[in-house]
Parts: structure tokens; C-alpha cells; sequence
């Protein structure tokens, strides 16, 4: 099966309506501080003066996903049971950045704890919100080459990972195909196969 894509990028009319859309926080308050997740709940007024009550926000660590491909020029991916779902997904490698990490170490990090694998060279595809309306978090998406395993899995308590690889052209078909339950990693392969040069 062969899929083509084309992009065009059309002009985009903007119609005046306020000069600032910002809310102004007047208030906010902490429900619930745990390590992965905190809850707060503010009190906003928009700019037409309307007042919010209760916005819920939560705050989460930001997290890396990573594209990773080895040597031999084949997809790392992983499969795992994400429970808030109730299924099993396939997955690009990735993780939460920890404190006082840079993105980039915790790319590489992720990466040789759940595959073994490290990598010559990565570089940065994308920045995006996992939901900018509710959650604070940005999800940073690399991609990595020049794979090579090197050590055995060092999975958290918790964790349980099956490692896949897979080619360039079978990761095609499973990105068109709908084959991942992940917004952000879906998003993520897109960048990926615009970089490399296999959609257009």
C-alpha cells in the first residue's frame, strides 16, 4: 500500500476582536501535591471581566518521546499497559524529565533504561502541550540515529516493557494505519517521517 501526502501552507486571516485574550489569575490554591501530579485550583477573570471560579489545572513534569533508530537503520519502539487507558500500547521510548535535567539527557536517559540502547547522534523534531487547556506539561520530541545496544533494560518498579524493532516503511503503515493509541507519539513519527523525507 502506498500513501501520499501533500501540504500547503494557506495565509491565515486573523479577525480583530481583542488585543489580549490572557486570563488574570486572581487566586489559586493547591488540592493535591504528589510526585507526578499536582492539582491546583484557580480563580481567573478573562478580559471581558467575566470571573472563573473554578479552573482546575494540573501540573505534571514536562516529558521527551524520542524517534530512535539504530545502526542498522530500524525503529526502536516499545509496547507496555498504560493502566488510566486499560490497554496495552505501542509506544515510542520516552519518559518524565527529571529535575535539574536538560531535555536532551533525559532523551538519552529514557532511552538506554527502557531499550539499552545509545545513540551517536539526536536532534530536535517538536514541542508540544499533552492539553494546554488543563495541563501545564509540554511533551519534547527528538529524534535519535545511530542506535547501539549496550546494555540490558533498567526499568522502574512498576515497568514493564517489550522492546520492537521495526523498519522505516512498517512504522509508515503503522502511523497511517492508526496502530498508536498515543496523541503525542503519533505526532511525534509524523515530524519524524516529514524529516527523513518519507511523507511530503
Amino acid at each position: 500500500m502506498s500513501t501520499f501526502f501533500s501540504f500547503s501552507i494557506l495565509p491565515i486571516h486573523v479577525i480583530p476582536y481583542m488585543s489580549n485574550l490572557d486570563w488574570e489569575k486572581i487566586s489559586s490554591k493547591y488540592l493535591v501535591r504528589a510526585d507526578w501530579a499536582t492539582l491546583r485550583v484557580d480563580t481567573c477573570r478573562m478580559p471581558d471581566g467575566t470571573v472563573i471560579p473554578d479552573y482546575y489545572v494540573l501540573e505534571y513534569p514536562d516529558w521527551v518521546n524520542v524517534i530512535a533508530l539504530t545502526e542498522d537503520n530500524e525503529v526502536i519502539l516499545v509496547r507496555q499497559y498504560r493502566h488510566a487507558a486499560g490497554e496495552e500500547m505501542l509506544e515510542l521510548p520516552g519518559g518524565c524529565i527529571e529535575k535539574g535535567e536538560s531535555n536532551e539527557d533525559a532523551a538519552r536517559r529514557e532511552l538506554l533504561e527502557e531499550t539499552g540502547y545509545v545513540f551517536q547522534h539526536l536532534e530536535f523534531l517538536s514541542e508540544l502541550y499533552a492539553n494546554p487547556a488543563t495541563a501545564t506539561n509540554k511533551t519534547h520530541c527528538f529524534l535519535a540515529t545511530g542506535g547501539r545496544k549496550v546494555a540490558d533494560q533498567n526499568l522502574d518498579k512498576g515497568e514493564e516493557i517489550i522492546v520492537e524493532l521495526v523498519s522505516l516503511e512498517v512504522l509508515k503503515e503503522l502511523v497511517i494505519n492508526n496502530k498508536f493509541g498515543h496523541a503525542l507519539h503519533t505526532s511525534g513519527i509524523f515530524y519524524a517521517l516529514v524529516k527523513l523525507g518519507l511523507i511530503a
